[in-house]
């Protein structure tokens, strides 16, 4: 590491979040150490009172943290933005309506000098749910083998990674970035090809607090429809995932028909829900034994 450049870079994407950015910016800026941490806003083409908000901020902390905007393109072009634009070997990639954990910068430098191998520090998160309450999550002892780490991730959901939670080396995103073409999921990908492929370790402590919300079903189904099963192909391009781990991408890929299924089912798109459903069928006939998934598609079909 260049003693000059800080050890981490905390990037926060914004999109018409003005309401909630000041919160997000204040979380890291009221922990913030210039020797080891940097902090980037990116304004990803806001139509809102977004630019705004960013400047009162730049007035009320100048040189705290470095702004920028450009034309919007998703949360994916925004984080590979901030890549290039980060001088931190590692980076946070923080949303615009969560917040960092009080402690969590501290508590993620010691870690990383305790571990200078790591490529991915996997902490928890607390999450306030739009009725208020609040839960904690905190990651588990990862698996030894690669292979079933990757299971773990993305099949048996033993475990769950989040943005604002994670720090991940610069070196990581090599085998590739962000990918720009998906407006949800994106980070399935890399996540994906961070923990097949480099030293990762868990950091037992919550790193940020994420704020859930009733986002429209509609809306939500129509960003995972447009990546649609286009998204199995990008977490298993050979980029990403070496062969050994490529036997993973036919259960993934039921998974993935069932999960656009029930978002379909969810979102009163018929015709959709038949059709990841005849696809989750001609991969693997077993699908029939989930009582859930077959119960809704016999609604369907009958009508009902």
């Amino acid at each position: 590491m260049n003693p000059s450049e800080p050890l981490i870079s905390i990037v926060i994407p914004a999109y018409n979040y003005a309401l909630t950015l000041p919160r997000a910016v204040e979380s890291v800026l009221l922990q913030l150490d210039d020797s080891v941490a940097e902090l980037i806003v990116i304004d990803d083409g806001s139509s809102d009172e977004t630019p705004h908000a960013i400047e009162a901020l730049l007035v009320r902390h100048p040189g705290g943290f470095r702004a920028l905007r450009k034309e919007n393109g998703g949360a994916a072009s925004a984080r590979n933005r901030g890549i290039r634009e980060a001088r931190g070997e590692y980076l946070v990639f923080l949303d615009a309506d969560d917040e960092m954990a009080p402690g969590a910068l501290e508590a993620l430098v010691q870690h990383i000098v305790q571990h200078p191998k790591t490529r991915m520090v996997i902490g928890g998160h607390d999450a306030i749910l739009s009725n208020g309450r609040r839960r904690s999550y905190t990651p588990p002892v990862l698996p030894g083998a690669r292979l079933d780490r990757l299971r773990g991730y993305l099949l048996d959901k033993r475990f769950a990674l989040s943005n604002g939670a994670c720090a991940m080396h610069r070196d990581v995103f090599s085998r590739g970035d962000y990918p720009e073409g998906f407006r949800s999921a994106e980070d399935i990908p890399v996540f994906s090809q961070v923990l097949a492929h480099y030293p990762c370790t868990v950091l037992a402590r919550p790193l940020a607090v994420i704020h859930k919300h009733d986002d429209s079903l509609r809306h939500q189904f129509s960003h995972a429809k447009a990546g649609g099963l286009a998204l199995v192909d990008e977490v298993f391009s050979p980029q990403r995932l070496d062969e050994e781990f490529q036997i993973l991408k036919r259960e993934f890929t039921v998974q993935r028909c069932l999960s656009l299924f029930r978002s379909a089912y969810l979102a009163g798109d018929a015709a959709a829900a038949k059709e990841y459903f005849r696809t989750a069928l001609r991969y693997d006939r077993r699908v029939l034994l989930n009582i859930s998934y077959t119960r809704k598609a016999l609604r369907l079909w009958l009508g009902s």
